[in-house]
């Protein structure tokens, strides 16, 4: 996987050398936030969340960012002849962001993090959770139209230390201070 992060990491910096290059927007260091919504598919499982996001941006190319995730829509999947249910207790993880201006007010952004998910469930009346820690890596797109309020689109993939991994996508309001 490490062989392939770099090998995306280095296309993704050629293919946008020329627009980075044109975009001479200087973004002013701050805090932002983010509140959206999120998709969390893993294995058969699919869960909605609400995502809340506290960063502050260092300079036009880095900054950091704090997550929390809570679940809003369930899933259910067959374990044998019963039914279980599925849920997303809570996801909070700390990130690394690097942006990449590629017009006025608008960012390519990509974050590498580490954090934690709590997932729950229950069946015939017996309920269990557990949690797990993950690498994130993700990427992204960030607009904000009078410079202040934006939309950010963005996708991120968790890998769990118990092998499994989870696919995540989001769209979400953004707010600079």
């Amino acid at each position: 996987m490490n062989a392939w992060i770099a090998a995306a990491a280095a296309a993704a910096t050629m293919a946008l050398a020329p627009a980075m290059a044109q975009a001479q927007e200087t973004v002013e260091p701050g805090a932002y936030v983010n509140l959206g919504a999120a998709y969390a598919s893993q294995g058969g499982i699919h869960l909605g969340a609400i995502q809340g996001k506290l960063g502050y941006r260092l300079n036009n190319w880095f900054g950091v960012e704090g997550e929390a995730a809570f679940g809003v829509d369930d899933d259910s999947v067959r374990v044998g002849a019963t039914k279980a249910k599925v849920e997303l207790k809570h996801q909070f993880a700390a990130y690394v962001v690097g942006f990449a201006p590629v017009a006025t007010n608008t960012d390519l952004f990509a974050r590498l993090g580490y954090g934690t998910t709590k997932i729950g469930a229950s069946a015939a009346g017996v309920a269990a959770s557990g949690s797990d820690e993950s690498v994130n890596i993700g990427a992204g797109v960030q607009h904000h139209f009078d410079g202040k309020n934006g939309v950010r689109l963005e996708y991120l993939r968790s890998e769990y230390n118990d092998g499994g991994h989870s696919n995540t996508w989001g769209v979400s309001y953004s707010r600079r201070f």
